[in-house]
């Protein structure tokens, strides 16, 4: 009788959030793996994000989640369960009901732990909790992303996404159209990305820019393709919105209009191109105080203009 190899411990660790929440969330996953590397890292995000969560290479399965919905979890307790989706209590709960020999949250009624600065950048906020918690160093900028294995449906594009989960972080379409524009008229091949809900955007977008149906991707690619080709795009434009994170996740040039949201709190990291220069710009007018989940486009997102988008391309890209 051949003996029996032991199963090795599990860590879960709680993501249920958007593409932007799951790509800041990495480097502090990584830590986690770093933490714990013989045991059997599990992810708990929302299902459409599982292609995507499958990309990150310190995760070994994805678990399927909805935000502070109990976890569909059968197995036993793990060794450790993480909670990166909020600063509690409702998501604690989430993770402390997998009965865990250890749990890692931020501190709350009930539960210790490291204290939540609510004016710390988001990505680092969760390297310090995992860093303070687990003893293990956290490198903020570890944000890379596997590329998927699924071909673009374009290489080389200049990528034009002007969706956004809320109104209040939505530059108007017109605006978009004429950096659209602008971008076509340079030799671009310009090509409009978003989600099925924003194909009827997309369209308006293309059309005030010119351009033909097929610069319209919306609503054509899975999660996976838009990857993939923001993955191999000549430069991304877009709002505060989860694409943003992926042309960091890819280092990929980019420009991201802010709003509402201070990009010291969700903006991409200051990483260098070749040049020396910036490789993601960010334009910004506020001051910290808008609505992020606004039913109106935010005064400060509206402040940013289409001369100082075309401007901060022209610039970008003559660098890279």
């Amino acid at each position: 009788m051949g003996l029996s190899v032991p199963k090795a411990p599990t860590a879960v660790v709680l993501r249920p959030l958007g593409l932007g929440d799951l790509l800041t969330g990495v480097p502090a996953i990584r830590a986690v793996r770093a933490a714990v590397p013989d045991h059997r890292l599990v992810l708990a995000t929302t299902a459409a994000l599982e292609p995507l969560a499958a990309l990150i290479d310190a995760v070994d399965e994805v678990l399927p989640a909805r935000e502070l919905a109990p976890l569909d979890w059968s197995g036993p307790p793990p060794e450790l369960a993480v909670d990166l989706h909020g600063k509690g209590p409702a998501s604690h709960v989430v993770v402390d009901r997998l009965h865990p020999d250890r749990l890692l949250t931020f501190a709350g009624p009930g539960y210790p732990g490291p204290t939540w600065y609510p004016d710390e950048h988001e990505v680092r906020r969760w390297c310090r909790l995992v860093s303070e918690g687990l003893g293990v160093p956290a490198d903020p900028d570890a944000l890379d992303l596997d590329v998927p294995a699924v071909p673009p449906p374009v290489t080389g594009a200049a990528v034009v996404h002007p969706g956004a989960a809320f109104p209040g972080r939505r530059w108007p379409p017109e605006r978009f159209a004429a950096v659209a524009r602008h971008l076509a008229d340079a030799g671009h091949d310009v090509r409009i990305t978003g989600g099925t809900a924003e194909v009827p955007l997309a369209a308006a977008v293309a059309e005030a820019a010119g351009l033909g149906p097929d610069a319209v991707l919306a609503g054509r690619t899975s999660s996976l393709e838009l990857a993939a080709m923001v993955a191999a795009a000549r430069v991304v434009v877009c709002g505060d919105t989860g694409v943003a994170h992926l042309a960091t996740a890819y280092r990929r040039p980019s420009v991201v209009l802010f709003g509402p949201v201070s990009p010291a709190l969700w903006g991409p990291p200051p990483r260098a191109g070749r040049d020396g220069g910036a490789l993601h710009v960010v334009l910004w007018h506020g001051d910290g105080t808008g609505d992020p989940w606004g039913t109106e486009l935010d005064p400060a997102l509206a402040k940013v203009t289409v001369d100082e988008v075309t401007e901060a391309l022209d610039g970008l890209l003559a660098r890279v």
